[in-house]
């Protein structure tokens, strides 16, 4: 009888491999990638897997060398720059079992001048779960069958810049970065590194038999504030640490709270949560209306914001229509543009209270200041006053605190 696999010592010794010849930017990355090298075995215990993503602003950063890492640590590795649909779908139906996809050079398939690339996408977001699959017609001619394939499979992608949210959102990002002088790593050779990774690679293979089916029967407990997305990303890298034991359960958590933090300070929010928060913190501030041409006029006067540039011209009341009518008013209907009663006529306009379930579900924290702080040195209108000066008055305010007129119900 063979004796057991120390787990945590084995992990210890795929993380001192990936050092020998990676430098990744923080100790979590070690940590993470290490792990989803262990989770790629054990991935029918699971019912997602997430995608590991290397990403750098420029060449040269050793992302496509950790990808040849991992390349020879996982199960059945397929490394590829660029697939079709079906070809992907026939590699996690073949009878050997289901690949690790090693994606290189994932910006020929997702950047600026890629084309038409939606089906890869949905392949790659479907395969995040278990249970996703995606239907083809197989056959000739009019002999023709609806089949099912699935599409789930582990993951690693490599390239510049960044990647489509809806993959990002089901990734572990490591944002890789030209070596400093002083960061030094071994040169890899494949035909005698190689070996050393496999042979690696087959003890995880046996390690993970030997804890399967307690892994299978796992809930972790995960981070406090970790749920939703994050949690079905990080669940089964920290099950696979819990496995192993010795530190890497503490490490995994840690590392799962650093990279997760990380992921969300270096999110872009969409154009709209965007428009949503600029117009709470920054045109409405308060006040419970305001004319559709003052809140244009306020957008376009913002510095470093995109209104000035939305598809190639400034946001118009269109836009503004089109962008707010994807999200709803307390009562489930679109946002729309309402009449403003004045004194000197009806313009169109928004209303506070339409925009108030959007700004509570979509919009982050708001500032500090209180709303009334940020309007307590504005010129205020009263329902009895004209708008029709308003962008005017905006205008001159711009020149000193770049507050708006506060409009009250009347």
């Amino acid at each position: 009888m063979t004796d057991p696999i120390d787990g945590a010592a084995l992990l210890n010794e795929v993380e001192a491999f990936h050092r020998r010849f990676n430098v990744f930017p923080t100790e979590a990355a070690y940590v993470a990638v290490t792990l989803w090298d262990a989770h790629a075995h054990l991935l029918d215990c699971f019912d997602s897997t997430p995608r590991l993503a290397f990403l750098s602003p420029e060449p040269g950063s050793g992302k496509s060398r950790a990808l040849e890492i991992v390349e020879t640590l996982t199960p059945r590795a397929e490394a590829t720059v660029n697939a079709s649909p079906n070809a992907l779908f026939r590699l996690v139906e073949a009878a050997e079992g289901r690949p690790t996809l090693l994606f290189d050079e994932i910006d020929t398939v997702f950047g600026p001048k890629a084309g038409d690339n939606e089906p890869v996408r949905g392949f790659l977001n479907s395969g995040y779960r278990r249970i996703g699959t995606m239907l083809r017609c197989v056959g000739d001619g009019a002999n023709q069958s609806v089949q099912r394939f699935s599409s789930f499979c582990a993951v690693a992608m490599a390239g510049l810049g960044s990647l489509p949210d809806t993959i990002l959102t089901r990734s572990v990002i490591i944002r890789m970065r030209k070596r400093a002088p002083n960061e030094k790593c071994e040169p890899y050779r494949q035909r005698l590194n190689e070996r050393q990774g496999h042979a690696l690679r087959d003890r995880l293979a046996e390690w993970a038999e030997s804890v399967r089916e307690h892994v299978t029967d796992a809930w972790p407990e995960l981070p406090e504030g970790i749920t939703d997305r994050p949690a079905d990303v990080w669940e089964p890298l920290i099950t696979v640490a819990d496995a192993a034991g010795g530190d890497w359960p503490a490490r995994a958590r840690i590392a799962c709270l650093e990279l997760v933090n990380a992921a969300h300070d270096n999110d872009e929010a969409s154009l709209g949560v965007r428009l949503l928060t600029d117009l709470r913190d920054k045109v409405f501030c308060g006040a419970d209306r305001m004319p559709t041409a003052v809140i244009l006029e306020m957008l376009l006067a913002l510095d470093d914001a995109p209104w000035g540039d939305v598809d190639d011209k400034p946001l118009n009341s269109r836009m503004l229509s089109k962008l707010l009518g994807q999200y709803v008013t307390p009562a489930n209907k679109p946002i729309k543009p309402r009449a403003i009663r004045t004194a000197s006529g009806t313009p169109r306009g928004y209303y506070a209270e339409d925009l108030s379930d959007a700004w509570a579900r979509y919009c982050p924290s708001p500032p500090a200041e209180s709303a009334t702080s940020a309007t307590s040195a504005t010129p205020q209108l009263s329902a009895g006053e004209s708008v029709a000066d308003a962008p005017s008055v905006i205008r001159n305010t711009h020149a000193t605190t770049a507050t708006l007129p506060l409009l009250t119900t009347g």
